[in-house]
């Protein structure tokens, strides 16, 4: 493994996950590299809850976690890195939550694209726009439009996902190509069911990461993740660091993938 001196600490602009003076960052050996990240970004309420902040203040710091680890990301050459930015189940929580969980695509992207596009980062969306605000659908679009071009890593962000609905929508599909006669049933197998999912054009993440503790994926990217490595940390997301995401890519490094084999 390599490694980088960086001044601050990996959260340097934010004094709740800031270091002080030179930290030693180590850097995980370019030769494996998972291509495809998935992290699903949890503890953001339980993080501001700790510090007698409202839920929001936690979200809000959550977002500038999402800046620093997708620049980590694309420092080492990953080529794909999704976030569970909103899943489907959230709309459950209170309406005043929502509300602001569908602004920060906006503020995120008012403040960040410009850097984005600077490092070549293509942001892309998965997720049913069904529901989503104006407001949010149009900054999403926007990121998207003006960065279509990019080559380098691709931020793709889950935004009102469901892997469920995803299937659904899936097997919905397959059935009006079948009835359509466009489609054999015989000929169904599990690329023709990968094709008609939100990742298609996508490799299968080989790593989940998940924070906060939890040890569960929260219908999230079911069938993509049947043979994805799963690493689980108690570090809220907001307190997610550049040196977490190493670790993560460290311990990825050291596993053996057999996908049944020997």
């Amino acid at each position: 493994m390599r490694e980088q001196r960086v001044r601050g600490g990996a959260g340097a602009d934010d004094a709740d996950t800031a270091g002080s003076g030179d930290v030693r960052l180590r850097l995980p050996s370019p030769d494996n590299i998972p291509r495809h990240v998935a992290i699903i970004m949890d503890g953001n309420g339980r993080w501001a809850r700790e510090r007698g902040l409202p839920r929001v203040a936690g979200h809000r710091s959550g977002m500038r976690t999402v800046r620093r680890i997708a620049m980590a990301a694309a420092r080492i050459g990953v080529k794909v890195l999704t976030l569970y930015a909103f899943s489907t189940e959230n709309w459950k929580r209170p309406k005043s939550e929502v509300d602001y969980l569908m602004k920060l695509p906006q503020e995120f992207l008012a403040i960040e694209l410009e850097e984005l596009i600077a490092n070549n980062v293509r942001v892309r969306v998965m997720g049913s726009r069904q529901g989503l605000p104006g407001h949010t659908l149009a900054a999403v679009d926007e990121a998207v439009r003006r960065t279509a071009d990019n080559t380098g890593l691709i931020l793709n962000f889950a935004l009102n996902y469901g892997s469920r609905a995803e299937l659904v929508e899936a097997a919905r599909e397959l059935a009006r190509r079948v009835k359509a006669g466009e489609l054999d049933e015989r000929a169904i197998d599990e690329q023709t069911i990968a094709s008609c999912l939100s990742t298609a054009d996508l490799p299968d993440p080989d790593l989940l990461i998940r924070t906060s503790g939890e040890l569960r994926i929260s219908n999230f990217m079911l069938w993509q993740l049947a043979y994805s490595e799963l690493w689980f940390t108690d570090v809220y997301w907001p307190e997610f660091t550049e040196r977490h995401f190493y670790d993560a890519i460290c311990e990825y490094q050291r596993r053996v993938r057999r996908y049944g084999g020997l």
